[in-house]
């Protein structure tokens, strides 16, 4: 009896290991996929996006190329929130104006809705060269953050910007650089141009998109990538 009894424990005890271990097991397996980069554009065509506004988007030797403006290319499968977004691009010239959109907070049906209610990571250089200053360089919000460096690659060199959205906190840098490091209420210049973008909280889950800012200004990227972050 007490022979028959511990075979019987042993047994449930074999069979609480072998659970507990396909439990972890497959709890580490979810993770690491959620620590992944999930490719947006797939470098054939432009499954999943949709341009508004002006201009058009096309895939052109595995890039995403664009013409005319100001228009949006913007990705229609899902919002995004808690994420590290990732680009890589690069000028046609040594200079070029575009910017990565976040936080969109409905589906776009024009290209001005994104400019006013979300946030542009800037695209641009050297803006000194125009009306504008420093609020409206490479990675910072644009017309809303002041940039901590400058590491914008002229072209037609590579670059690439990483945008983490944690909550009410965007991060973005640039070429390995923290260009903005910015809360949903830090301070903020007035506006200066009435193109610039209309104060005001933005939400923690948007629609992304890929501005094609005109003809003069054209900005190839060859990858857009997203992965989410850990929340403790």
């Amino acid at each position: 009896m007490i022979k028959t009894g511990f075979i019987f424990y042993l047994r449930i005890a074999v069979l609480l290991v072998l659970w507990v271990f396909n439990f972890s097991g497959q709890t580490i397996s979810t993770k690491s996929s959620e620590n992944k980069w999930t490719q947006l554009f797939n470098g054939k065509d432009l499954a999943g996006w949709k341009q508004v506004g002006k201009g058009s988007h096309w895939v052109e030797n595995g890039l995403i190329a664009s013409k005319g403006g100001m228009g949006l290319l913007y990705w229609t499968k899902e919002k995004f929130s808690n994420c590290t977004i990732r680009v890589v691009y690069k000028m046609q010239k040594n200079n070029s104006n575009s910017g990565v959109f976040i936080r969109i907070p409905i589906e776009p049906r024009e290209e001005w809705m994104p400019v006013f209610y979300g946030y542009e990571v800037q695209i641009d250089n050297h803006p000194e060269t125009s009306d504008e200053d420093e609020y409206h360089v490479t990675g910072t919000l644009y017309s809303l953050t002041k940039p901590l460096s400058k590491p914008g690659k002229p072209g037609p060199e590579w670059n690439s910007m990483e945008i983490t959205m944690d909550g009410p906190h965007t991060l973005v840098y640039v070429n390995g650089e923290k260009v903005t490091d910015y809360k949903e209420g830090d301070p903020t210049p007035e506006r200066k141009f009435d193109f610039e973008p209309i104060r005001g909280r933005r939400p923690d889950e948007g629609y992304i998109g890929l501005q094609n800012h005109g003809d003069e200004d054209v900005v190839y990227f060859k990858e857009v990538a997203v992965k989410s972050i850990a929340k403790n």
